[in-house]
């Protein structure tokens, strides 16, 4: 018998589809959302020879059991923290003062699991030289501990300037943390890492769970990025530590991103979140400190962590309640646009009450299927009626949420799937006048660098451009 003659590719044709079969099954029992679970069979059915392996990457997961373990480590650490008398700044009536703006988002506190503080000082980051020069600054005064969380370090000019820095800090005794996701930082050498761990800095890489199938699991990445300094200085916002971040990498330099520096009791809710990560990669808590005075006033603010193993859709949630409490004015910016039907729905509403909506989305795309079904979502947006703008002069990675003239957010959180349910995420959610008067000037001067997206754009895209945006929206539950 000849084994490889033609029939052999009858036989693999029939392989590849009963994989693809039992590939589907297993979406439908295990993929979180009914689009993602569609989206996946379908595709494993009918075309698996070119979804089988990225369902492997993508898809595949254990998630019940993901969940159930990442959770009873959260509930580990927190038995831990308690018995360090922990969250003494609730207990010392540091929660929020009264709010007409803040009552209008009263599913956050429940939400968010953690209280809105007063009394926090908050200055806003824009680009990446201010961000870094003042998180550079921060670390160099460091005197007890530095806790750094990025998603993505890169092993460049700037990743070479944090690494001196913390060798530095490491040899002068202060206590350094270094975490990052395994998945974003998967080009970092071990070059990089040992010379950090010899010297004495704490490094770990945030992984799912481990085994030799999940070096394939791209899901459940965290994605936020914390830096704490000494208990007092906190940092939040879109960076991560790359040269593309300070603009020095066409074709998408210039970078455009936003940060936040905090001092203040929500400095405390910040290493809280550290901590749950950093416990789930090292089984062990990272120095967690108080300082001893606050600032006598000053912002409200409440963090805003979200992930998988959270009992609601945190991050969804968030963005529904935050576009529901607007009566003015929701000005968002992120640079993935593929909303669910809840906050789509959320967004159309704010229209017919009259309200200001504007999405602020790049005009170059770093991921061109992610780009192309945020462009057909971008058309139907501006046929409901939001205003829709595409930043120009470089790549706009911002997370930015404004709402009304006191409600602001700056953190890591897209608006899609990803960020939604799959994604550890962090948002600074603030509730002050003057700050959201800054937020505002910074996005009057993105949108004035901004083209506002026609309706009549939809109609001239090309044919063969619009079977691609909607091939792309397609699989948009599961980008």
């Amino acid at each position: 018998m000849d084994y490889f003659g033609p029939h052999i590719f009858g036989y693999l044709i029939a392989l590849l589809h009963s994989l693809g079969m039992i590939a589907a099954i297993h979406a439908v029992l295990t993929v979180r959302t009914a689009q993602g679970s569609i989206a996946w069979a379908l595709s494993l059915v009918f075309i698996p020879y070119l979804t089988l392996i990225p369902y492997l990457v993508f898809g595949r997961s254990t998630f019940d059991g993901y969940i159930k373990a990442r959770r009873q480590a959260n509930e580990e650490m927190r038995k831990a923290i308690a018995e360090m008398n922990w969250r003494p700044w609730v207990e010392e009536a540091l929660t929020a003062r009264a709010s007409n703006a803040y009552a209008s988002l009263r599913a956050m506190p429940k939400l968010g699991r953690m209280p809105c503080l007063a009394n926090n000082e908050v200055r806003l980051l824009i680009n990446g030289q201010a961000t870094f020069d003042a998180i550079f600054q921060a670390i160099s005064h460091a005197r007890q501990a530095v806790l750094i969380q990025f998603f993505i370090i890169h092993d460049d000019r700037l990743g070479q300037r944090l690494h001196s820095l913390l060798l530095k800090k490491a040899a002068e005794g202060v206590k350094v943390y270094l975490l990052y996701d395994r998945i974003g930082s998967h080009s970092l050498p071990h070059s990089y890492v040992q010379p950090l761990r010899d010297a004495g800095v704490e490094v770990k890489a945030f992984a799912t769970r481990s085994g030799w199938l999940n070096r394939f699991q791209v899901n459940f990445r965290n994605h936020r990025k914390i830096v704490v300094v000494d208990g007092i200085l906190g940092f939040v916002g879109g960076h991560n530590v790359g040269d593309e971040y300070m603009g020095e990498k066409p074709p998408l330099a210039p970078w455009r991103d936003t940060h936040v520096q905090v001092r203040g009791p929500v400095v405390a809710c910040m290493q809280e979140s550290f901590a749950e990560d950093w416990f789930w990669a090292a089984r062990s808590l990272p120095p967690l400190i108080l300082p001893d005075v606050y600032p006598d006033d000053g912002v409200l603010c409440q963090l805003l962590a979200s992930g998988p193993a959270d009992a609601y859709e945190t991050c969804s949630l968030f963005f529904v309640e935050a576009i529901h409490a607007a009566t003015e004015r929701v000005w968002i910016t992120s640079p993935y646009f593929i909303p669910d039907e809840a906050v789509f729905a959320a967004l159309r509403l704010a229209v017919l009450r009259g309200v200001d909506v504007r999405i602020l989305l790049p005009s170059r795309p770093d991921h061109r299927i992610v780009y192309a079904a945020s462009s057909l979502y971008a058309f139907e947006a501006v046929r409901a009626g939001v205003r829709v703008f595409r930043y120009q002069p470089g790549f706009m990675h911002q997370k930015v949420v404004l709402i009304d003239s006191e409600i602001s957010a700056v953190g890591s959180a897209n608006m899609d799937n990803r960020s939604f349910r799959l994604n550890f995420e962090v948002m600074l959610l603030t509730v002050d006048s003057a700050f959201a008067l800054d937020v505002g000037h910074m996005l009057d001067d993105d949108f004035a660098q901004a083209h506002e997206i026609a309706k009549e754009e939809s109609r001239e895209t090309r044919r063969l451009q619009q079977v691609g945006m909607r091939i792309a929206r397609l699989i948009s539950p599961i980008l």
